[in-house]
């Protein structure tokens, strides 16, 4: 087990990599079958880099399954059905890139029912009942929600981080009111329906005010008299709209009680396995510069 104090554990969101290294890496870049690997490359590069500069001794990383299956579908049908499914192209890539993931020693997750975002919620709680802070890689601001005292948000993409008291600047309200404060705008990338006529400023606003999505809604027939633009307006609107943004936090929650197998001890990081990285990265057409990092993160690693 690699030796790190104090211990932290990494969270990673894998999804928000992988597409971006799918829309960044030419698609040309292709394994000697011609099957194109881009996504699977960027995430390697990605990963390896998190893996030897930061030297976690405890991570994970969570994978998003399937855009149809959750149980906010159940809740609500039409949850992302707006969104294109994942072209054939970078679908056939996450299965490798999992593949990737415990072949670096790191334990990876994922979930038909529970999205990565509930993974990640899930992790992050039994690691505070444990009194580990937990850093989250992700560019996925629903997961702010989960930063606590000792907690970091981190954009590895921007390489930007993020503390407790942070947030509220960069996005607008404290992690406790994240969920009410995404309800209340909606979403149109998730099809998060939310009231109409509120965005980001009055949400946080109202949030301001009243603490919770309840409390707003418990003091409608104050909210006209509060100073901002079409308070009125605002109030009728989310008179018109209560069941919708009610219905819009039970999506932007995110469930932190999911069935995982799993705690903070179950996810020390162990040593790469270099013969099956190497078998891996022929397969796929890499070059030297992945498995010479591989054999660094190994010599920062040892197994136990």
């Amino acid at each position: 087990m690699c030796l790190r104090i104090p211990r932290v554990l990494y969270l990673v969101d894998a999804s928000v990599f992988i597409f971006r290294a799918w829309f960044s890496v030419p698609v040309e870049f292709a394994d000697r079958d011609g099957n194109p690997v881009n996504a699977v490359h960027g995430f390697a590069r990605f990963l390896g880099d998190l893996l030897e500069r930061e030297a976690p001794a405890h991570v994970a990383v969570a994978f998003d399954e399937s855009l149809e299956t959750s149980y906010r579908n159940e809740i609500y049908p039409a949850y992302k059905a707006n969104r294109e499914p994942a072209p054939a192209e970078l679908k056939c890539q996450f299965g490798l890139c999992r593949e990737l993931v415990r072949a670096l020693g790191v334990v990876e997750f994922g979930s038909s029912r529970y999205e990565a975002d509930d993974i990640i919620g899930t992790l992050t709680l039994r690691a505070r009942a444990e009194g580990m802070p937990v850093t989250i890689a992700s560019r996925d601001k629903d997961l702010t929600q989960l930063v606590g005292s000792q907690d970091t948000y981190w954009d590895a993409v921007a390489d930007v981080r993020y503390g407790y008291d942070d947030i509220a600047e960069r996005f607008g309200v404290i992690p406790e009111r994240m969920a009410d404060f995404l309800a209340l705008m909606g979403d149109a990338v998730d099809n998060i329906p939310g009231v109409p006529g509120v965005g980001r400023k009055t949400a946080a606003t109202l949030l301001k005010h009243y603490d919770t999505l309840p409390g707003v809604f418990d003091n409608l027939a104050a909210i006209p008299k509060l100073k901002f633009r079409n308070a009125a307006f605002v109030a009728q609107s989310l008179q018109e709209h209560r069941e919708a943004a009610f219905l819009s936090r039970q999506l932007t929650g995110i469930a932190c009680d999911m069935p995982l197998a799993a705690g903070p001890g179950d996810l020390a990081r162990r040593a790469p396995d270099l013969a099956e990285l190497d078998e891996f990265y022929e397969r796929l057409g890499f070059g030297r510069l992945l498995r010479e990092q591989a054999r660094r993160i190994a010599r920062g690693c040892p197994a136990t």
